[in-house]
């Protein structure tokens, strides 16, 4: 099939993507797709579109999902109310098993879809394939862990076979399963894969500066003086630490993009512009 036949019509020109291809072709690309705003089936079947694009034009790409606001409808389904701590819910055995459901349904969700348009791709979850261990974020979280280590050698071996990766933020440790805040699980593939991009797929537009204005692309010095002075704050400085992290262990570079965007991962990848924020070292 010819480029442009694969290429949606409100997607980036042709010259470009002929242009990036190359650039990208023997390298791996991390895609987090964000559980907030996602739940929106339009945006949904756009993003499946661009990865299969993606796919089809022999690029390697690995999804980790997220799943929040799908978690949060079913927790409040059987009235179970969430406590946060620094962003992260406390999970005890009754949360653990519904998070693990609804992420896993999730991941069956976004392998089918995947499949209608015609794009092999495999489930990695805690009861399928599972590539990662952890160790317990703290005690009072209960049942939320961080990776301690990731299986990159089957994910590299999917990858090979021009299957796509989709992961859930899940992990497990003596046979117990851990929830995982999705940036964290995607930026710890990132870095065992020492992928060329991780890109953060979010509700907005990027890293903004005083004037609210979008910043094309950032180092990660100027990066740690706006969280000082205060540009940035919030839920925004865990995410931009995930960032920092991947950045200073071996991927090149980190995108936080819009996702809400048509197509805003292929405008990442194959126009000069980009579509969000490039943070580099």
């Amino acid at each position: 099939m010819k480029i442009e036949d694969l290429l949606p019509i409100d997607g980036p020109s042709i010259d470009e993507v002929k242009k990036y291809i190359d650039k990208y072709k023997n390298d791996l690309i991390v895609i987090k797709y964000g559980g907030n705003v996602f739940i929106d089936r339009t945006i949904f079947n756009n993003f499946i579109e661009d990865i299969s694009v993606l796919n089809k034009l022999g690029l390697s790409i690995v999804v980790v999902h997220g799943g929040g606001p799908r978690i949060k409808r079913e927790l409040d389904k059987s009235n179970i109310k969430s406590k946060f701590i620094n962003g992260l819910r406390v999970t005890d055995e009754k949360i653990i098993n519904i998070v693990e459901d609804v992420l896993i349904d999730f991941n069956k969700d976004i392998v089918e879809s995947l499949k209608v348009k015609g794009t092999e791709a495999i489930s990695i979850h805690t009861k399928k394939n599972n590539i990662i261990e952890v160790y317990p974020e703290s005690e009072e979280l209960g049942f939320v862990g961080r990776p301690s280590k990731i299986h990159s050698d089957a994910i590299i071996n999917i990858i090979k076979k021009k299957i796509v990766p989709i992961i859930s933020p899940l992990g497990v440790k003596a046979n117990q399963t851990y929830n995982i805040n999705g940036d964290t699980a995607a930026g710890a593939i990132a870095k065992s894969l020492k992928a060329r991009r991780l890109i953060l797929m979010t509700n907005i537009e990027g890293v903004l500066n005083k004037e609210k204005n979008l910043i094309d692309e950032v180092r990660s010095t100027k990066i740690l003086q706006m969280i000082k002075d205060e540009t940035i704050t919030g839920g925004m400085i865990p995410k931009i630490n995930t960032c920092l992290d991947a950045v200073n262990n071996g991927v090149t570079g980190v995108v936080i993009v819009d996702g809400r965007k048509p197509h805003s991962i292929l405008f990442e990848i194959f126009s000069d512009k980009g579509a969000g924020t490039l943070i580099r070292k």
